[in-house]
């Protein structure tokens, strides 16, 4: 049996803490697992090859509203398989990167291969048993499938597969109405095919704010077919050999059926720690199979620590790596880290592009009460940047605290958002997490993140927001 000084499983965001280990301990001996591409699932089969794909779509969406500003634009033809393979050449030269220097570290025995508990701190890896005292779990997570009848007999995509395809599919569903539809939604549509999405929640992009998943509802659905509120309840080939998704609103109990030449399933994230066997390991995983971990990420067997998508708290990268951070220090270091998770961006890739930070209201008026809280709220098109760029109806919303302008939550819906949002976070990691530094810095004119600055300036009571609203946005918020 090898004996290491750490065992760590999943070469995605875990890497950094046996990266940091062998600079603070020259001499340190880790087996390093992973069964798949080396690289983790963010660049193997997730944010990096979908970014990959969502520029060209973006370049695509920006392409054909030039005409909106007198500009004579066309699009002549979109090579689908360029742009699939594009980015498996950038893809598969980084992970052949990573492979390399794996292979040639001689602080690390690199094993491709899956690996399963035999017992505490002792894991079979291909032929050989291995042990450690120090054990990280990085193992990601896969696409959940939902139990639709006869989704395995008629076949499906995934946001794994997908990556794989160099034929457009002329028309294709995609069951599900979360990140994952939406940006994929976004890219095939633009790339030519006719997209219909299916999601079971009654709004689109659920874990958004009601307004924000309206507008990106009514902007996206010009677009795409964007269908809430309905479940997909079996799937079956048509007599032309076309598939087909039934479903039912489950509101109303109304049958839909709708047919296209490909299925899409983008129903969220499952747990891959079955294939470890945790329990023979003594560790612990909820009802769903997420590893638990206290708040400094270990897990229920001392010294074994769990991050990223394996915990199953936040499904992004950043977080990930963060996560990875705060393993480093208490694994490694010693310490007695806590996460802290007060303010965990994100965003979609869609059209138009959403980003957020902090609470979203319903949640601050349940923690922090709606008489302590104001609303702040401004349209892009109100901006003289804004205006230039013809952004109908894209808005930033802020909420803060009424006495202290402490900012609570921050969502953006419209250009750049991913990248406006990068004007509130850092002072979500200040001490008094104020909006002041923001209003009281000059802002460029004109520039769109002026557009952020005018919300903070725009504060007002929840009800008075709604009302607003309603006047401005004439949506269902």
């Amino acid at each position: 049996m090898k004996e290491y000084d750490l065992i760590c499983i999943g070469t995605g965001s875990a890497m950094a803490v046996v990266e940091a280990m062998i600079s603070e301990k020259p001499k340190v001996k880790i087996a390093l697992i992973d069964k798949d591409n080396p690289g983790g699932i963010c660049l193997t089969r997730g944010c990096i090859p979908s970014k990959l794909l969502l520029y060209p779509a973006e370049l695509v969406r920006t392409i054909e509203k030039a005409r909106t500003f007198g500009i004579d634009s066309e699009i002549k033809n979109v090579d689908f398989k360029a742009v699939m393979e594009r980015m498996r050449n950038i893809i598969h030269k980084d992970i052949n990167n990573i492979r390399q220097g794996l292979s040639e570290s001689k602080h690390v025995d690199y094993y491709n291969e899956a690996a399963e508990f035999v017992a505490p701190y002792t894991l079979r890896v291909g032929k050989e048993t291995i042990k450690a005292k120090m054990i990280i779990l990085g193992t990601g997570s896969k696409p959940l499938i939902p139990p639709v009848k006869g989704l395995k007999e008629i076949g499906y995509l995934t946001s794994d597969t997908i990556l794989e395809i160099s034929e457009l599919p002329r028309n294709i569903i995609i069951i599900g109405g979360g990140y994952v539809a939406a940006e994929y939604g976004h890219f095939l549509s633009a790339m030519g095919a006719k997209v219909t999405i299916i999601g079971r929640e009654p709004q689109f992009i659920p874990s958004e704010e009601p307004e924000v998943s309206a507008l990106a509802k009514k902007e996206f659905g010009k677009y795409v077919n964007v269908i809430v509120n309905y479940e997909v309840r079996e799937t079956k080939l048509t007599s032309d050999g076309r598939k087909m998704a039934v479903s039912v609103n489950l509101k109303t109990g109304e049958k839909l059926e709708v047919t296209a030449d490909e299925l899409f399933v983008a129903a969220g994230r499952a747990s891959l720690s079955d294939v470890l066997h945790p329990e023979k390991g003594g560790i612990n995983v909820d009802r769903h199979g997420w590893i638990l971990v206290n708040e400094y990420l270990e897990t229920s067997q001392p010294n074994v620590w769990a991050l990223g998508d394996a915990n199953g708290k936040y499904p992004f990268k950043h977080v990930a790596n963060y996560e990875a951070a705060v393993v480093y220090y208490n694994a490694v270091l010693k310490q007695n880290v806590k996460t802290d998770y007060h303010a965990v961006p994100h965003a979609v890739f869609t059209y138009p592009e959403i980003a957020a930070v902090g609470l979203g209201e319903k949640a601050a008026i349940e923690q922090i009460g709606e008489d302590k809280l104001l609303i702040g709220f401004y349209r892009y098109e109100d901006t003289a940047k804004g205006e230039a760029m013809d952004s109908k109806d894209c808005f930033v919303k802020v909420i803060v605290e009424r006495d202290s302008m402490k900012i609570v939550g921050a969502h953006i819906i419209g250009s750049y958002a991913s990248v406006l949002i990068h004007e509130i976070i850092p002072l979500l990691y200040t001490k008094e997490q104020s909006a002041k530094p923001l209003l009281n810095s000059m802002h460029i004119h004109p520039a769109l993140n002026e557009v952020v600055e005018r919300a903070f300036r725009s504060l007002m009571p929840p009800e008075h927001y709604h009302h607003l609203l309603g006047n401005y946005l004439k949506l269902e918020a």
